[in-house]
């Protein structure tokens, strides 16, 4: 998850209670910020103060979408008219909680997004295959499926999420292996998932890192 707050206090109490229901927070405290990781990370859901500095929450989100970012959002604000709401909706929200609020109705909302997010990402295209998100395997145009180990899977999850992307070898460490100290570790699953699915399921960007390829 990524929590983008300006409000310290705030900031670290509902980090807090997030981790403490299992969540994983990366946590910026203005909207530039907010924007490089939410374009650089892949997130199953975002939560975003309307009123940011550097950068408004509106904005941020409005520059996401722009970017191909359908990850789940939830905008927090004090701004509660139904026009301010209408316009947070109209950004691309696809939810909005008014402050003062319950810490019970925040977290069944979030749990409600990453279930949805869950339901709208089980099936993702790869050329003229399918990644099955549930089952952890990749259906070939002929109808021959290949199961995945969990890393593999990941890898291909991620590049398979934002198809146009083109991602580091830093990024993809990051988001599948957590830091992953061996920097080849990258090059080493690439070459399993090809090894598997052909070469062009993964393309390789000279100097820049992988993205997706076709099946």
């Amino acid at each position: 998850m990524l929590l983008v707050e300006d409000d310290q206090e705030l900031g670290t109490m509902l980090s807090e209670v997030l981790r403490d229901e299992g969540y994983a927070v990366d946590v910026a405290a203005d909207g530039q910020r907010g924007l490089h990781l939410g374009l650089a990370r892949q997130y199953d859901v975002l939560v975003v103060d309307r009123r940011l500095p550097v950068l408004d929450g509106l904005d941020l989100l409005s520059r996401l979408r722009s970017r191909a970012v359908r990850t789940p959002v939830m905008l927090l604000t004090a701004m509660g008219t139904v026009h301010d709401r209408v316009d947070g909706l109209d950004a691309g929200a696809d939810d909005y909680l008014v402050k003062p609020f319950e810490l019970d109705e925040f977290s069944a909302r979030l749990r409600a997004l990453c279930r949805r997010a869950l339901d709208v990402a089980d099936v993702l295209r790869i050329g003229s295959g399918h990644l099955y998100v549930s089952r952890r395997e990749v259906e070939l145009a002929d109808g021959e499926r290949i199961a995945l180990a969990a890393r593999e899977f990941e890898l291909l999850w991620v590049l398979a999420s934002r198809p146009e992307t083109v991602y580091s070898r830093a990024e993809l460490r990051r988001a599948v292996f957590h830091e992953t100290p061996a920097s080849s570790i990258v090059d080493t699953y690439v070459y399993y998932l090809r090894r598997k699915l052909g070469r062009q399921v993964v393309r390789t960007v000279r100097g820049l890192g992988y993205r997706l390829g076709a099946l």
